[in-house]
């Protein structure tokens, strides 16, 4: 839905995500494919758009079509930066919780268990800032093979405390990535989600300071064969520190169309 007050004129849109449970405050496909959508149909004149979100005020910038790697195949091919919010996160102090979540990842080796903060505006919520103080349990391993043969037990991360888990270890030198990552939200609909651009809000900047002190990534995300999707992707992302927020790139693909009546 189109909104007012986008800055300097730029076009504004409402916009929400729901999952097949329940509605998230931050979906970094959906708005990538929302932004594609607006900037292909020619709905906007632009090459910025701003959300109006859950989270916040959002932006989606077109970029250059020699940026994708074989442009020249697809009529519409072209990069969308999303521009998210630095999520922090705090430090895990459940010794309770510590063993459930060990449990529910099957007795994988654990080095660190953080808590992600969930921030929204102050105008979006009356009583506090502060959303949710533990949304995601954040979990790192010990490297990205263990992200890889990680077998979680899905029905125990749906008794944990959080709203779900993610787990991250550092890629190998040489590899090309500077970590991967997996994703389990079943109390949101989702066992596995096959790529999460939001959790980068947190997992970013917690590799870039953890692993290899770099601002720019390259993250594999990486499925377990077994599980209901043998899907993965490649994130590009970049940590602007100064102003506390996460850069991520992407490209996307119509394929399908349809008219609702209403």
């Amino acid at each position: 839905m189109r909104s007012t007050g986008g800055s300097s004129g730029t076009p504004r849109f409402r916009l929400r995500w729901f999952t097949p449970a329940t509605e998230v405050k931050l979906c970094g496909h959906a708005t990538l494919a929302s932004a594609y959508t607006l900037f292909t149909t020619g709905l906007v004149n632009s090459d910025i758009i701003e959300f109006d979100t859950l989270s916040e005020i959002l932006t989606a910038k077109k970029g250059d079509v020699s940026q994708i790697q074989n442009s020249k195949e697809h009529q519409n091919c072209f990069s969308v930066e999303l521009d998210f919010p630095l999520v922090s996160c705090t430090e895990f102090d459940s010794t309770t919780e510590v063993s459930a979540i060990s449990k529910a990842l099957n007795g994988a080796a654990i080095i660190e268990i953080r808590g992600q903060l969930q921030m929204v505006p102050s105008y979006k919520i009356s009583s506090s800032c502060l959303l949710n103080s533990n949304n995601f349990d954040l979990v790192v391993l010990p490297s990205a093979q263990s992200v890889i043969e990680l077998e979680p037990r899905i029905d125990d991360i749906h008794k944990c405390g959080g709203d779900g888990i993610i787990a991250t270890g550092a890629a190998p030198t040489g590899s090309g990535f500077d970590f991967a990552s997996r994703c389990f939200y079943p109390k949101y609909g989702i066992n596995e989600d096959p790529v999460n651009g939001g959790a980068h809000c947190t997992l970013h900047p917690i590799g870039a300071k953890s692993w290899k002190n770099v601002i720019s990534s390259r993250i594999k995300y990486y499925l377990n064969p077994a599980s209901a999707s043998a899907r993965g992707g490649i994130l590009s992302l970049h940590l602007d520190e100064q102003n506390q927020r996460v850069h991520m790139w992407g490209n996307a693909v119509t394929v399908m169309e349809g008219t609702l009546l209403v």
